[in-house]
């Protein structure tokens, strides 16, 4: 079998060049998003959070018309005073993400949390 020349075998680039990464078997799309739940995982060890999700996914539509979009968040967690939180770890803000930034405050009444 034909193997391609060692200059063909070029590992892909990232849109956003971000580089994924593994941390407790978990897959996260950045070093950025994989640092965040570390810093999550030890607050939530020390009761200052509970209730940690990952990716947690909400449907966006507007009464029981068609579905508009689905958001996917990096974390939702509950902090100590009782507050859900909903964030995402952002690099680059794509209009994509501002557009469903505003529909989830609009539909749902959430807002997320940019982490940078």
């Amino acid at each position: 079998m034909n193997k391609l020349p060692k200059a063909w075998s070029v590992q892909r680039i990232n849109k956003y060049r971000n580089q994924p990464c593994l941390i407790d078997g978990h897959r996260f799309a950045s070093k950025a998003e994989g640092k965040r739940f570390s810093e999550l995982r030890l607050l939530e060890r020390g009761n200052y959070i509970k209730d940690l999700k990952l990716q947690p996914r909400f449907q966006l539509k507007i009464g029981d018309s068609d579905l508009l979009c689905t958001y996917v968040g990096d974390f939702s967690y509950i902090d100590d005073k009782g507050k859900y939180i909903l964030e995402d770890v952002k690099g680059v803000r794509t209009p994509v993400f501002r557009l469903k930034k505003r529909l989830m405050s609009a539909l749902l009444k959430i807002e997320i949390t940019e982490i940078t």
